[in-house]
């Protein structure tokens, strides 16, 4: 879109063509090239870190995207499976609820096996407690009477279900590995200490967070860039009277998406985050406005961290309001 604004100032007709393409793409750098951010100059690790990090993160988004999947054709033909996840964690992508379903793919299965292998199944998934008492209740669950396909229609969603197993088997075993792959690199990054020092901030989300921003200190020229790139600052609209404030759409949906998480797990961990939250929501604010309102100030407060060479302190964060009075006064 910006380029065909640029393409308007040399030509109204609207032709196009590849070398007055060229010529607006040089001319966008020869007379504008101050207001452009030049490309980040990332180091090498912190680039190795983006590609495992988002790699990591796209084997996420995929295993949801299977899991998702093999819960809808679950519950058209095998209702009794989603209740046997749901009795434990209600997470088909749990070791036990993967190999329970590739023991009986159909209900027609499910009635032929005994408790004994439904025992074997939990040692192999790794439990070792109560195993006698879990196989009994799974065992009732699924010989539960249950509305039934016809033999050749549950059959064939058996298959289907099996491929979906399949395809959400490598999904997780795939994120096993990048998992420690990402965190043995992060761990090597300078930046480690500082951005973990945050609460709700782990391995994980820690190297997705550099993965986006970056370790070029001179890229953000101050917190309200980051702020407006992860999507957490929002919009103004002024034009004569009228002043629109609205949520910020063009993001980096990555970032963004670790911000989400990272409110989630702060709630729990830090009270000046809890405090934050509830006053927002009190003043009027929703879910989603007040969880980026919190990640608005996590990012003021990394951008800061970063810049400071310091760790994260929940007092000078989160300051309490008789000590914000004393100072304004």
């Amino acid at each position: 879109m910006a380029v065909a604004r640029y393409r308007e100032r040399y030509s109204a007709s609207g032709k196009k063509s590849d070398h007055a393409d060229a010529v607006v793409l040089a001319n966008i750098l020869r007379t504008d090239l101050h207001v452009h951010r030049p490309l980040p100059a990332d180091t090498e690790l912190a680039r190795s870190i983006a590609v495992l990090a988002r790699a990591c993160q796209d084997a996420t988004w995929r295993r949801t995207r299977a899991g998702n999947e093999l819960r809808s054709l679950l519950r058209e033909y095998y209702p009794a499976m989603l209740e046997a996840a749901a009795n434990r964690s209600g997470n088909l992508a749990t070791p036990l609820t993967r190999a329970l379903l590739e023991l009986a793919p159909t209900p027609a299965a499910a009635l032929t096996i005994s408790k004994a292998c439904i025992a074997s199944v939990l040692r192999r998934a790794g439990r070792s407690r109560n195993i006698e008492r879990v196989a009994d209740e799974l065992y009732a669950i699924l010989r539960r009477p249950q509305l039934r396909q016809d033999p050749l229609v549950e059959h064939s969603m058996g298959v289907q279900a099996l491929r979906l197993l399949a395809t959400l088997a490598t999904e997780c075993a795939s994120i096993d590995h990048l998992s420690a792959a990402v965190e043995a690199t992060f761990l090597q990054h300078p930046d480690y200490e500082i951005i973990t020092s945050f609460p709700g901030i782990a391995a994980q989300a820690g190297a997705r967070l550099l993965a986006e921003i970056g370790d070029d200190r001179s890229r953000f020229a101050d917190a309200r860039s980051l702020k407006a790139f992860a999507g957490a600052a929002p919009v103004t609209r002024a034009s004569g009277r009228s002043l629109v404030v609205s949520q910020r759409r063009i993001k980096n949906d990555r970032l963004a998406a670790v911000g989400f998480t990272w409110g989630l797990s702060a709630l729990n961990l830090s009270p000046g985050a809890r405090a934050h939250y509830d006053r927002r929501r009190t003043a009027g604010d929703g879910h989603a406005a007040a969880f980026r309102h919190l990640f608005n100030r996590f990012l003021g407060c990394l951008y800061h961290c970063l810049r400071k060479r310091v760790h994260y302190r929940e007092t000078t964060a989160f300051p309490s309001p008789t000590k914000t009075a004393a100072t304004a006064a």
